[in-house]
């Protein structure tokens, strides 16, 4: 029995169904938890999808958005949960306590950091999004393709291979993508929506990190810092630091780019780009944290100074020692 199969069966057993995704969610959470509760209702089931975080606001467009409540919003528990593009269960946040000691939960992910946390486990490193994950299953459905549907799965595609400029986009997902517009989405509208329109506050975050930007003696390190006033000082919100560590791995020659946030005085947010020789989620994964080869994060206990010291003494040593 294929992984499509067995889900199928756990859907059968299921009426009620929690739908949950990573707090803060990126383009590849909203997109794929939109998916799973449309199909899900589809197939006649009852679906509460939940997030920790507000939604942001880039990604209002995206139909049934509305529909995803925060997680204080809802109450009990819930016996059968499908967790989307958490490596983890501690990046549910506090939709944990939604789910059921005994909860019957499917772990659908992409990252190879993911720790198999589910009763069923759906875990394809290999893919560029969970979404990708997601279009096969919706491929050999009877619940078939509509443009709302094509609409959210293109999405997550598209933002997680940084519209298809990424090392992940693959024939597989190009494929997929032609499908999907060949639907009738407004793809066009998509990319301006989540890839080109930036809000005034972020403008003024990235001014402020590229103030603290550095870059090592070899040219292949640059980073950047905000302090925890930065935020609140600029009005802006967590959403607003979508992209900015980007800047940082975009310059030429620059292999990793971090951004250091201190998100209190003893508390640091490490974001971590690379290109080709660092695999950064090796990186984040010595500081407990996780993600891609190529894009992954962490927290760090202690100050910014020492966070900074840490990071990028571990990128030092794999750049050593050849690390791809």
């Amino acid at each position: 029995m294929n992984w499509i199969q067995a889900f199928e069966q756990w859907i059968k057993e299921a009426d009620q169904v929690l739908v949950v995704s990573h707090i803060h969610p990126d383009g590849d959470a909203i997109s794929s938890t939109l998916a799973m509760g449309m199909v899900l209702k589809a197939m006649g089931k009852q679906v509460t999808m939940v997030n920790e975080s507000p939604i942001p606001k880039k990604f209002a467009f995206l139909p049934g958005m509305e529909e995803v409540k925060q997680a204080h919003e809802v109450t009990g528990t819930f016996n059968h949960v499908v967790a989307l593009d958490c490596a983890d269960r501690a990046r549910m946040g506090t939709c944990c306590e939604l789910i059921a000691p005994v909860a019957a939960l499917v772990n659908i992910d992409h990252h190879a950091t993911n720790d198999g946390y589910g009763t069923m486990n759906v875990i394809f490193p290999q893919a560029a999004a969970t979404v990708e994950i997601l279009y096969d299953w919706i491929d050999q459905s009877d619940v078939g393709w509509d443009v709302p549907l094509a609409t959210c799965i293109y999405t997550g595609l598209l933002t997680d291979t940084g519209g298809f400029r990424y090392s992940n986009t693959s024939p597989k997902v190009l494929r997929q993508a032609a499908k999907l517009v060949e639907l009738g989405i407004p793809s066009h509208q998509i990319a301006d929506q989540v890839l080109e329109t930036v809000t005034l506050e972020q403008l003024k975050l990235l001014q402020t990190a590229l103030g603290t930007l550095k870059q090592s003696e070899d040219g292949l390190v640059a980073w950047m810092k905000l302090d925890e006033t930065d935020l609140a000082r600029l009005k802006a919100s967590h959403d607003d630091l979508d992209g900015i560590v980007n800047y940082a791995r975009n310059i030429l020659g620059v292999d990793v780019g971090v951004l250091f946030r201190e998100t209190e005085p003893q508390g640091v947010k490490v974001s971590l780009r690379s290109r080709e020789r660092v695999d950064v989620g090796q990186v984040a994964k010595q500081f407990g944290g996780g993600g891609h080869s190529r894009a992954a994060g962490c927290t760090i206990r202690g100050t910014i100074e020492e966070a900074e010291e840490s990071v990028l003494a571990e990128i030092r040593s794999q750049l050593r020692s050849g690390t791809r």
